[in-house]
Protein backbone atom coordinates (compact mmCIF):
# COMPACT_ATOMS: atom_id res chain seq x y z
CA UNK A 1 0.00 0.00 0.00
CA UNK A 2 2.87 2.46 1.11
CA UNK A 3 5.02 1.20 -1.69
CA UNK A 4 1.60 1.94 -4.18
CA UNK A 5 1.26 5.13 -2.64
CA UNK A 6 5.14 6.31 -2.78
CA UNK A 7 5.22 5.82 -6.29
CA UNK A 8 1.87 7.98 -7.39
CA UNK A 9 3.11 11.00 -4.90
CA UNK A 10 6.61 10.52 -7.04
CA UNK A 11 4.76 10.88 -10.17
CA UNK A 12 2.18 13.35 -9.37
CA UNK A 13 5.48 15.66 -8.06
CA UNK A 14 7.75 14.75 -11.35
CA UNK A 15 4.82 16.30 -13.07
CA UNK A 16 4.48 19.28 -11.37
CA UNK A 17 8.38 19.79 -11.16
CA UNK A 18 8.49 19.03 -15.05
CA UNK A 19 5.52 21.65 -15.71
CA UNK A 20 7.63 24.28 -13.27
CA UNK A 21 4.49 24.34 -11.80
CA UNK A 22 5.73 22.96 -8.15
CA UNK A 23 5.75 25.75 -5.29
CA UNK A 24 9.13 25.81 -4.15
CA UNK A 25 10.01 27.03 -0.33
CA UNK A 26 12.97 28.09 0.97
CA UNK A 27 14.02 28.56 4.76
CA UNK A 28 16.37 30.80 5.27
CA UNK A 29 17.32 34.07 2.81
CA UNK A 30 20.46 34.87 3.25
CA UNK A 31 23.62 34.40 0.85
CA UNK A 32 22.61 30.83 -0.10
CA UNK A 33 18.73 31.45 0.54
CA UNK A 34 18.05 34.43 -1.47
CA UNK A 35 20.52 33.51 -4.87
CA UNK A 36 18.92 29.92 -4.61
CA UNK A 37 15.42 31.50 -4.49
CA UNK A 38 15.97 34.00 -7.41
CA UNK A 39 17.33 30.99 -9.29
CA UNK A 40 14.13 28.89 -8.82
CA UNK A 41 11.61 31.61 -9.61
CA UNK A 42 14.23 32.73 -12.66
CA UNK A 43 13.01 29.35 -14.13
CA UNK A 44 9.04 29.71 -13.36
CA UNK A 45 8.72 28.26 -10.36
CA UNK A 46 6.43 29.94 -8.00
CA UNK A 47 8.63 30.76 -5.20
CA UNK A 48 8.18 31.57 -1.26
CA UNK A 49 11.33 32.58 0.35
CA UNK A 50 10.99 32.22 4.85
CA UNK A 51 12.99 33.83 7.20
CA UNK A 52 11.97 34.91 10.88
CA UNK A 53 13.52 38.13 10.26
CA UNK A 54 10.65 40.21 10.12
CA UNK A 55 12.84 43.02 8.84
CA UNK A 56 14.13 41.06 5.78
CA UNK A 57 10.51 40.22 4.34
CA UNK A 58 9.68 43.96 4.09
CA UNK A 59 12.72 44.62 2.42
CA UNK A 60 12.17 41.85 -0.05
CA UNK A 61 8.52 42.11 -0.57
CA UNK A 62 9.61 45.92 -1.90
CA UNK A 63 12.29 44.86 -3.97
CA UNK A 64 15.38 45.91 -2.11
CA UNK A 65 17.83 43.03 -1.98
CA UNK A 66 20.39 42.72 0.37
CA UNK A 67 22.90 40.27 -1.31
CA UNK A 68 24.92 41.47 -4.05
CA UNK A 69 24.13 38.63 -6.07
CA UNK A 70 20.89 39.03 -6.39
CA UNK A 71 20.36 42.63 -7.37
CA UNK A 72 17.15 44.73 -6.57
CA UNK A 73 15.96 44.76 -10.79
CA UNK A 74 16.07 41.08 -10.97
CA UNK A 75 14.58 40.96 -7.51
CA UNK A 76 11.66 42.96 -8.26
CA UNK A 77 11.08 41.37 -11.64
CA UNK A 78 10.56 38.18 -10.03
CA UNK A 79 7.89 39.71 -7.52
CA UNK A 80 6.23 41.41 -10.24
CA UNK A 81 6.03 38.14 -12.26
CA UNK A 82 4.27 36.83 -9.16
CA UNK A 83 6.94 33.72 -9.44
CA UNK A 84 8.60 35.39 -5.67
CA UNK A 85 7.67 36.44 -2.03
CA UNK A 86 8.87 36.25 1.21
CA UNK A 87 6.97 35.87 4.11
CA UNK A 88 7.62 34.86 8.11
CA UNK A 89 4.57 32.80 8.51
CA UNK A 90 5.84 29.06 8.22
CA UNK A 91 2.25 28.23 8.05
CA UNK A 92 2.25 28.38 4.25
CA UNK A 93 4.98 26.06 3.87
CA UNK A 94 1.80 22.79 3.60
CA UNK A 95 1.32 24.63 0.44
CA UNK A 96 5.08 24.33 -0.60
CA UNK A 97 5.68 21.30 -3.17
CA UNK A 98 9.41 21.23 -2.77
CA UNK A 99 10.94 22.34 0.56
CA UNK A 100 14.63 23.62 0.99
CA UNK A 101 17.08 24.25 4.36
CA UNK A 102 19.38 27.09 3.93
CA UNK A 103 20.08 27.49 7.84
CA UNK A 104 22.95 28.48 9.15
CA UNK A 105 25.39 25.70 10.68
CA UNK A 106 27.88 27.52 13.37
CA UNK A 107 30.25 26.30 15.74
CA UNK A 108 29.33 26.23 19.39
CA UNK A 109 31.95 28.31 21.61
CA UNK A 110 33.42 24.53 22.00
CA UNK A 111 34.54 24.07 18.27
CA UNK A 112 31.02 21.22 18.24
CA UNK A 113 28.45 21.29 15.94
CA UNK A 114 25.68 23.65 16.75
CA UNK A 115 22.42 21.97 14.48
CA UNK A 116 19.96 23.65 16.86
CA UNK A 117 18.62 26.22 13.21
CA UNK A 118 18.43 22.90 11.45
CA UNK A 119 16.55 21.03 14.07
CA UNK A 120 14.39 23.68 14.62
CA UNK A 121 13.57 24.05 11.26
CA UNK A 122 12.83 20.20 10.80
CA UNK A 123 10.61 20.45 13.77
CA UNK A 124 8.64 23.44 12.08
CA UNK A 125 8.58 21.43 8.50
CA UNK A 126 7.09 18.44 10.82
CA UNK A 127 4.45 20.60 11.74
CA UNK A 128 3.38 21.41 8.29
CA UNK A 129 4.52 18.32 6.20
CA UNK A 130 2.24 16.71 3.96
CA UNK A 131 2.33 13.75 1.76
CA UNK A 132 3.86 14.65 -1.49
CA UNK A 133 6.49 17.28 -0.27
CA UNK A 134 10.27 17.04 -1.69
CA UNK A 135 12.15 18.12 1.15
CA UNK A 136 16.05 18.98 1.39
CA UNK A 137 18.82 20.30 3.26
CA UNK A 138 21.58 22.09 1.53
CA UNK A 139 23.20 23.64 5.02
CA UNK A 140 26.89 22.66 5.22
CA UNK A 141 27.05 19.86 8.21
CA UNK A 142 29.09 16.61 9.06
CA UNK A 143 28.03 13.34 6.83
CA UNK A 144 24.74 11.55 8.34
CA UNK A 145 22.65 14.54 9.32
CA UNK A 146 20.55 14.06 7.15
CA UNK A 147 19.61 10.35 7.45
CA UNK A 148 20.07 10.59 11.46
CA UNK A 149 18.80 14.28 12.66
CA UNK A 150 16.70 15.86 10.00
CA UNK A 151 14.71 12.04 8.50
CA UNK A 152 13.69 11.19 12.70
CA UNK A 153 11.94 14.70 13.29
CA UNK A 154 10.22 14.28 9.73
CA UNK A 155 8.93 10.79 10.14
CA UNK A 156 7.73 11.84 14.01
CA UNK A 157 4.70 12.66 12.02
CA UNK A 158 4.14 8.71 11.19
CA UNK A 159 4.16 9.69 7.63
CA UNK A 160 7.85 8.26 5.93
CA UNK A 161 10.54 8.86 3.78
CA UNK A 162 10.67 7.43 0.56
CA UNK A 163 6.54 6.49 0.14
CA UNK A 164 4.73 9.98 2.30
CA UNK A 165 7.41 12.59 1.49
CA UNK A 166 10.96 12.41 0.05
CA UNK A 167 14.14 13.61 1.72
CA UNK A 168 17.46 14.70 0.65
CA UNK A 169 20.66 16.56 0.73
CA UNK A 170 22.13 19.08 -1.61
CA UNK A 171 25.51 21.08 -0.41
CA UNK A 172 25.25 24.78 -1.47
CA UNK A 173 28.36 25.93 -3.11
CA UNK A 174 28.10 29.76 -3.18
CA UNK A 175 31.12 31.61 -3.56
CA UNK A 176 30.06 35.42 -2.48
CA UNK A 177 32.17 37.90 -4.87
CA UNK A 178 32.32 35.57 -7.44
CA UNK A 179 32.01 36.93 -10.96
CA UNK A 180 32.88 34.00 -13.00
CA UNK A 181 30.40 31.38 -11.21
CA UNK A 182 26.61 31.92 -10.34
CA UNK A 183 23.95 30.23 -8.84
CA UNK A 184 23.05 28.57 -12.12
CA UNK A 185 26.34 27.88 -13.63
CA UNK A 186 28.04 25.92 -10.51
CA UNK A 187 27.88 22.12 -10.64
CA UNK A 188 25.06 21.17 -7.80
CA UNK A 189 25.45 17.56 -6.32
CA UNK A 190 22.17 16.38 -5.29
CA UNK A 191 21.37 12.89 -3.06
CA UNK A 192 18.17 11.11 -2.22
CA UNK A 193 16.84 9.20 0.51
CA UNK A 194 16.19 6.17 -1.95
CA UNK A 195 16.07 6.17 -5.68
CA UNK A 196 12.58 7.61 -5.83
CA UNK A 197 13.80 11.25 -3.63
CA UNK A 198 17.15 11.16 -6.05
CA UNK A 199 15.46 11.12 -9.26
CA UNK A 200 13.08 13.66 -8.21
CA UNK A 201 16.17 16.07 -6.75
CA UNK A 202 17.75 15.51 -10.13
CA UNK A 203 14.52 16.60 -12.05
CA UNK A 204 14.21 19.51 -9.59
CA UNK A 205 17.51 21.17 -9.90
CA UNK A 206 18.13 20.07 -13.10
CA UNK A 207 15.37 22.37 -14.26
CA UNK A 208 17.29 25.27 -12.20
CA UNK A 209 20.80 24.96 -13.07
CA UNK A 210 23.25 23.74 -15.70
CA UNK A 211 24.36 20.45 -14.24
CA UNK A 212 23.26 18.20 -11.53
CA UNK A 213 25.69 15.64 -10.09
CA UNK A 214 23.71 12.53 -8.83
CA UNK A 215 25.77 10.79 -5.69
CA UNK A 216 24.74 7.51 -4.03
CA UNK A 217 23.44 8.71 -0.60
CA UNK A 218 23.02 11.91 1.45
CA UNK A 219 26.37 10.96 3.26
CA UNK A 220 28.60 11.00 0.17
CA UNK A 221 26.39 14.53 -0.76
CA UNK A 222 27.22 16.05 2.82
CA UNK A 223 31.03 14.65 2.48
CA UNK A 224 31.61 16.44 -0.64
CA UNK A 225 30.99 19.65 0.89
CA UNK A 226 33.08 19.23 3.92
CA UNK A 227 35.75 17.65 1.54
CA UNK A 228 35.82 20.85 -0.30
CA UNK A 229 36.17 22.82 2.40
CA UNK A 230 38.81 20.73 4.52
CA UNK A 231 40.81 21.20 1.11
CA UNK A 232 40.69 24.64 0.99
CA UNK A 233 41.21 25.38 4.88
CA UNK A 234 44.53 22.93 5.02
CA UNK A 235 45.86 24.65 2.01
CA UNK A 236 45.56 27.96 3.10
CA UNK A 237 46.77 26.74 6.69
CA UNK A 238 49.98 25.59 4.69
CA UNK A 239 50.37 28.53 2.87
CA UNK A 240 50.08 30.62 5.80
CA UNK A 241 52.65 28.46 7.86
CA UNK A 242 55.06 28.78 4.92
CA UNK A 243 54.92 32.34 5.14
CA UNK A 244 56.27 32.60 8.17
CA UNK A 245 59.00 30.09 7.87
CA UNK A 246 59.95 32.31 4.78
CA UNK A 247 59.53 35.30 6.61
CA UNK A 248 61.76 34.60 9.02
CA UNK A 249 64.32 33.46 6.04
CA UNK A 250 63.76 36.71 4.09
CA UNK A 251 61.82 35.53 1.39
CA UNK A 252 58.63 36.85 -0.29
CA UNK A 253 56.12 34.01 -0.03
CA UNK A 254 53.93 35.40 -2.98
CA UNK A 255 56.81 35.74 -5.15
CA UNK A 256 57.63 32.39 -4.31
CA UNK A 257 53.83 31.20 -5.29
CA UNK A 258 53.74 33.47 -8.48
CA UNK A 259 56.91 31.65 -9.76
CA UNK A 260 55.59 27.61 -8.26
CA UNK A 261 52.09 28.77 -10.26
CA UNK A 262 54.00 28.70 -13.65
CA UNK A 263 54.62 24.58 -13.41
CA UNK A 264 51.78 23.47 -15.99
CA UNK A 265 50.81 20.43 -13.66
CA UNK A 266 51.00 18.89 -10.17
CA UNK A 267 50.36 22.77 -8.00
CA UNK A 268 47.85 24.70 -7.26
CA UNK A 269 48.18 28.15 -6.01
CA UNK A 270 46.86 29.32 -2.35
CA UNK A 271 47.01 32.20 -0.79
CA UNK A 272 48.19 33.35 3.15
CA UNK A 273 45.60 36.10 4.90
CA UNK A 274 45.21 37.40 8.04
CA UNK A 275 42.95 34.06 9.22
CA UNK A 276 40.09 32.55 7.27
CA UNK A 277 36.39 33.96 6.98
CA UNK A 278 33.47 33.18 5.85
CA UNK A 279 30.98 30.83 7.01
CA UNK A 280 32.34 27.63 5.57
CA UNK A 281 36.45 27.52 5.87
CA UNK A 282 36.64 28.55 9.40
CA UNK A 283 33.74 26.06 10.14
CA UNK A 284 32.99 23.22 8.25
CA UNK A 285 35.80 21.27 8.26
CA UNK A 286 35.04 21.20 12.97
CA UNK A 287 31.92 19.40 11.80
CA UNK A 288 34.18 16.55 10.38
CA UNK A 289 37.12 16.12 13.09
CA UNK A 290 33.70 16.17 15.45
CA UNK A 291 31.89 13.46 13.96
CA UNK A 292 35.36 11.34 13.50
CA UNK A 293 34.87 10.64 17.39
CA UNK A 294 32.44 9.01 16.76
CA UNK A 295 34.40 6.19 15.35
CA UNK A 296 37.27 6.97 17.24
CA UNK A 297 39.74 8.32 14.90
CA UNK A 298 41.26 11.92 15.14
CA UNK A 299 41.60 14.19 12.27
CA UNK A 300 45.03 15.66 13.52
CA UNK A 301 45.83 16.66 9.45
CA UNK A 302 42.37 19.16 9.69
CA UNK A 303 42.59 19.99 13.49
CA UNK A 304 46.26 21.30 12.86
CA UNK A 305 44.96 23.35 9.95
CA UNK A 306 42.89 24.85 11.82
CA UNK A 307 45.60 25.72 14.70
CA UNK A 308 47.29 27.43 12.24
CA UNK A 309 44.58 29.53 10.24
CA UNK A 310 43.45 30.39 13.86
CA UNK A 311 46.66 31.49 14.78
CA UNK A 312 46.95 34.29 12.29
CA UNK A 313 45.77 37.27 13.47
CA UNK A 314 48.28 37.01 15.99
CA UNK A 315 50.90 36.86 14.12
CA UNK A 316 49.71 40.19 11.73
CA UNK A 317 49.76 41.87 15.45
CA UNK A 318 53.41 40.86 16.13
CA UNK A 319 54.17 41.71 12.92
CA UNK A 320 52.34 45.33 13.76
CA UNK A 321 54.06 45.53 17.03
CA UNK A 322 57.90 45.02 16.12
CA UNK A 323 57.19 47.26 12.84
CA UNK A 324 55.61 50.31 15.49
CA UNK A 325 59.03 49.03 17.85
CA UNK A 326 61.16 49.31 15.02
CA UNK A 327 59.91 52.27 12.89
CA UNK A 328 57.83 54.55 15.14
CA UNK A 329 59.52 53.73 18.81
CA UNK A 330 55.89 53.70 19.47
CA UNK A 331 54.01 50.52 21.53
CA UNK A 332 50.53 49.07 20.87
CA UNK A 333 49.07 51.12 24.03
CA UNK A 334 49.82 54.22 22.58
CA UNK A 335 49.00 54.02 19.00
CA UNK A 336 46.04 55.02 16.77
CA UNK A 337 45.08 52.01 14.12
CA UNK A 338 43.25 51.80 11.19
CA UNK A 339 42.20 48.33 9.79
CA UNK A 340 41.49 48.43 6.02
CA UNK A 341 38.53 45.86 5.38
CA UNK A 342 36.23 44.50 7.37
CA UNK A 343 34.63 41.84 4.73
CA UNK A 344 36.12 38.85 5.23
CA UNK A 345 37.12 38.58 1.26
CA UNK A 346 37.41 41.00 -1.08
CA UNK A 347 34.58 43.13 -2.72
CA UNK A 348 31.97 41.70 -0.79
CA UNK A 349 29.89 43.02 1.96
CA UNK A 350 30.13 39.41 4.00
CA UNK A 351 31.89 39.99 7.16
CA UNK A 352 31.03 36.46 8.68
CA UNK A 353 33.95 35.14 10.93
CA UNK A 354 35.94 37.50 9.15
CA UNK A 355 39.82 37.82 10.81
CA UNK A 356 39.03 41.55 11.09
CA UNK A 357 37.52 41.34 14.07
CA UNK A 358 39.77 39.47 15.77
CA UNK A 359 42.51 41.79 14.87
CA UNK A 360 40.74 44.72 15.72
CA UNK A 361 39.84 42.80 19.33
CA UNK A 362 43.51 42.27 19.79
CA UNK A 363 44.29 45.34 19.53
CA UNK A 364 41.77 46.99 21.46
CA UNK A 365 42.94 44.72 24.20
CA UNK A 366 46.46 45.88 24.36
CA UNK A 367 45.70 49.62 24.57
CA UNK A 368 44.92 50.49 21.06
CA UNK A 369 42.67 52.96 19.16
CA UNK A 370 41.06 51.24 16.66
CA UNK A 371 39.28 52.10 13.42
CA UNK A 372 38.38 50.61 10.15
CA UNK A 373 37.24 51.59 6.50
CA UNK A 374 35.48 48.97 4.34
CA UNK A 375 33.48 50.67 1.23
CA UNK A 376 31.42 47.33 1.22
CA UNK A 377 30.57 47.24 4.60
CA UNK A 378 29.84 50.64 5.85
CA UNK A 379 27.86 49.51 9.65
CA UNK A 380 28.67 46.66 11.57
CA UNK A 381 26.06 44.89 12.43
CA UNK A 382 25.07 43.09 15.35
CA UNK A 383 26.64 39.87 15.66
CA UNK A 384 26.82 36.90 18.29
CA UNK A 385 30.88 36.71 18.91
CA UNK A 386 31.61 40.34 18.23
CA UNK A 387 28.27 42.05 19.67
CA UNK A 388 30.83 45.18 21.16
CA UNK A 389 31.09 46.37 17.95
CA UNK A 390 27.91 46.84 16.72
CA UNK A 391 27.30 50.24 15.06
CA UNK A 392 30.62 50.70 14.67
CA UNK A 393 31.14 52.98 11.34
CA UNK A 394 33.65 52.93 7.98
CA UNK A 395 36.09 56.19 8.73
CA UNK A 396 36.46 57.75 5.43
CA UNK A 397 39.77 58.09 3.85
CA UNK A 398 41.69 61.48 2.93
CA UNK A 399 45.02 62.52 3.44
CA UNK A 400 44.71 63.94 7.17
CA UNK A 401 42.78 60.94 8.32
CA UNK A 402 45.37 58.51 7.20
CA UNK A 403 48.38 60.53 8.92
CA UNK A 404 46.14 60.39 12.08
CA UNK A 405 47.02 56.74 12.52
CA UNK A 406 50.24 55.32 13.27
CA UNK A 407 49.55 51.80 10.96
CA UNK A 408 47.28 51.05 8.51
CA UNK A 409 46.74 47.24 8.30
CA UNK A 410 45.47 45.66 5.33
CA UNK A 411 42.89 42.97 6.13
CA UNK A 412 40.79 42.84 2.73
CA UNK A 413 42.01 43.78 -0.67
CA UNK A 414 38.95 45.50 -1.79
CA UNK A 415 39.29 47.40 -5.15
CA UNK A 416 37.04 50.02 -4.49
CA UNK A 417 39.95 51.44 -2.33
CA UNK A 418 42.50 54.54 -3.21
CA UNK A 419 45.88 52.39 -2.79
CA UNK A 420 47.33 54.84 -3.65
CA UNK A 421 46.32 57.51 -1.28
CA UNK A 422 46.98 55.36 1.34
CA UNK A 423 50.74 54.78 -0.33
CA UNK A 424 50.94 58.44 -0.36
CA UNK A 425 49.73 59.64 2.99
CA UNK A 426 50.38 56.43 5.84
CA UNK A 427 52.57 56.44 8.02
CA UNK A 428 52.91 52.28 8.35
CA UNK A 429 51.52 49.68 6.26
CA UNK A 430 50.82 46.26 7.04
CA UNK A 431 49.98 44.63 4.15
CA UNK A 432 48.42 41.01 4.97
CA UNK A 433 47.21 40.51 1.03
CA UNK A 434 50.62 41.93 -1.10
CA UNK A 435 47.95 44.56 -2.92
CA UNK A 436 50.58 47.06 -2.98
CA UNK A 437 52.84 44.77 -4.79
CA UNK A 438 50.22 43.33 -7.12
CA UNK A 439 49.71 46.89 -8.15
CA UNK A 440 53.37 48.17 -8.30
CA UNK A 441 52.12 51.10 -5.61
CA UNK A 442 55.53 52.48 -4.68
CA UNK A 443 55.06 53.30 -0.92
CA UNK A 444 55.95 56.85 0.34
CA UNK A 445 56.93 55.65 3.64
CA UNK A 446 57.67 51.78 5.52
CA UNK A 447 55.36 49.04 4.58
CA UNK A 448 55.62 44.96 6.12
CA UNK A 449 54.03 42.26 4.37
CA UNK A 450 52.54 39.92 7.34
Amino acid sequence: MNEHFGAAAQSALAKLIAAREAVTGIIGLGYVGLPLSAACARAGFPTIGFDVDENKIVQLNSGQSYIDAVSSADLSEQIGGERFRATADFSELAKCDVVIICVPTPLSRYREPDLRYVEATAETIARNLRSGQLVVLESTTYPGTTEEIVKPILEGTHLKSGSDFFLGFSPEREDPGNTTFRTTTIPKVVAGDGSAASSLMEAFYGAVVDRVVVVSSPKVSEAVKITENVFRAVNIALVNELKMIYDAMGIDIWEVIDAASTKPFGFMPFYPGPGLGGHCIPIDPFYLTWKSREYGLTTRFIELAGEINVSMPRYVINKLENALDRFQQVSLSSSRILILGLAYKKNVSDIRESPSFELMEMLEKRGSSVAFHDPHAGTIPMTRDHAAFAGGESVSLNADVIQGYNAVVVATDHDAIDYELIAANAKLIVDTRNVFARKNIEIRNIMVKA
